[in-house]
């Protein structure tokens, strides 16, 4: 118990470190990847509350996502990049379809290597959790992700609202 507390504040200090590091103004693309890094972060802090992982089991699973969110992540780079081509050509004046239709199978099988990944994971924990771990893993899943969408609603909300006119 005392070995998951030292996790638990350890994970903290890194989210905290993450969310109020100071540096150069960095780019979009930069952005983004240190928000998904702080996502991933907290959805591992929040995890370990959750399934109430042993040491053990923390040391184990840990790496694993690590591992598997980087590499979509690469792809969700690529992906992207690939995505602004489309939009690219789409648009242009005399599109050529054989260019379309590859980046059309590239974006196509780029989101099945996501697919695939998720898949990994979750075949991974099947084998690393207990029963009731696998049933609060199923619950933490949707959970978080409904809270992460209900939040980010919310933000686009506040960012779309008028300010309030200034008192002379």
């Amino acid at each position: 118990m005392k070995m998951k507390k030292i996790v638990l504040i350890f994970l903290s200090v890194m989210v905290l470190g993450r969310l109020t590091s100071v540096s150069a103004q960095p780019t979009g693309w930069q952005n983004r990847q240190k928000v998904r890094e702080n996502l991933v972060t907290l959805r591992l802090l929040r995890l370990t509350q959750a399934l109430d992982l042993t040491e053990e089991q923390a040391a184990r699973i840990y790496p694993v996502i690590n591992r598997i969110e980087k590499e979509k992540a690469d792809i969700q780079k690529q992906m992207s990049a690939d995505i602004a081509d489309l939009r690219r050509l789409v648009n242009e004046q005399a599109p050529r379809e054989a260019d379309i239709d590859a980046k059309n199978r590239k974006i196509k099988a780029a989101r099945e290597s996501i697919r695939v990944k998720d898949v990994e994971l979750d075949e991974f924990l099947e084998k690393n959790l207990t029963t009731v771990q696998k049933a609060r893993y199923l619950l933490f899943q949707i959970e978080f992700y409904r809270v992460l969408n209900d939040r980010l609603d919310r933000m686009r909300m506040m960012r779309n609202k008028p300010l309030p006119a200034k008192k002379k």
